[in-house]
């Protein structure tokens, strides 16, 4: 069990707070496998990297008495000497309300011991970040302050609802990531309603995708033969006057690889205020269509311990469903 044996903390006139005696950590199966590092970086909150990498570097940090780089990993068992160290105040997070919380809490599709499925509302950011204090997973940290491991497995992009996959356990995060790399260790399925008549025959686009910032500092992705391959394979899932409703199935994982493949084809998504035309979404607002159509509908994968396939299926918002009705 990892446990701070002797983690006495005080405050100083400045606001920090310092641990003043050694703490000794012992590394139990979630924390085993990680660099000595990285283990740091995430137990010391506040603490600078560069002064992790300075009490490695000067002996200060030991696994079991002895000195070791920052590039070992840890075992089951190893105790982890960390010594007396100045943790700047953190400012104050701000606090997910109630309407936020209740929408994380009642989109739990699936949990056991090692993992939580959620289907993430649209608008809502996996992470906090580039001007986002607050998304899913601090959220989710706020929900249940006494869970010990909470980590993201994989991204979805801010406007896209649907399943995230968040480990709760280091071992599952390990083994997940580890399926995703695979490409098919995890079936993805998405929904997405695009603009036009998609093409029947149509059943992939495989084109290299590049990212490009733009001066405003936003992030756009195009086709380019420079970028990294890409693919992602359709089906036409039902048919409506002037739309398309296609599953897109991504063998790659990369940035608004869906959205962008689906312009390259010629059949932008409905509501992608990056990629469709302007007075084409405009008209969709009109009509009751305020956000992106893109849906992670559902995950397949084989669960690590029984060898059970879980399947997991998100609903459609009530926006997407009416939209869809009015059609």
């Amino acid at each position: 069990m990892t446990k701070p044996e002797l983690s006495l903390q005080t405050a100083d006139v400045r606001g920090n707070t310092t641990n003043v005696k050694v703490q000794l950590l012992e590394i139990d199966e979630d924390s085993a496998g990680q660099r000595v590092d990285n283990f740091l970086v995430a137990r010391l909150k506040g603490v600078p990297k560069t002064r992790v990498y300075r009490i490695i570097r000067k002996g200060e940090v030991r696994v079991n008495k002895g000195r070791i780089k920052a590039d070992y990993k840890l075992q089951v068992g190893d105790i982890v000497r960390v010594p007396p160290i100045r943790v700047a105040e953190a400012d104050e997070k701000p606090q997910a309300g109630l309407s936020l919380r209740q929408a994380v809490e009642e989109g739990v599709l699936y949990e056991d011991d090692s993992l939580l499925i959620i289907n993430k509302p649209s608008g809502l950011a996996v992470h906090g970040g580039s001007g986002i204090k607050l998304g899913l997973i601090e959220t989710l940290r706020q929900l249940r302050p006494n869970a010990r491991f909470l980590e993201l497995v994989h991204r979805l992009d801010r406007d896209t609802s649907g399943c995230v996959m968040v480990a709760k356990k280091r071992s599952m995060l390990r083994y997940l990531h580890d399926q995703l790399r695979s490409k098919e260790g995890v079936k993805k399925h998405y929904l997405a309603l695009v603009i036009g008549k998609w093409p029947t025959r149509k059943h992939k686009v495989d084109a290299p995708l590049q990212k490009n910032n733009l001066q405003s500092g936003e992030r756009m992705v195009v086709v380019d033969a420079a970028g990294k391959s890409s693919l992602t394979r359709f089906e036409v899932r039902q048919r409506f006057s002037g739309f398309t409703l296609v599953q897109a199935y991504p063998v790659t994982g990369r940035t608004h690889q869906i959205r962008v493949h689906c312009q390259f084809a010629g059949h932008s998504i409905a509501g992608d205020d990056k990629y469709t035309d302007e007075e084409i979404n405009k008209s969709l607002k009109a009509k009751g269509l305020r956000r992106l159509f893109l849906h992670a509908e559902s995950l397949e994968f084989k669960l690590p311990d029984s060898g059970r396939i879980l399947r997991v299926t998100a609903p459609l918002d009530d926006q997407l469903e009416t939209f869809l009705k009015q059609l």
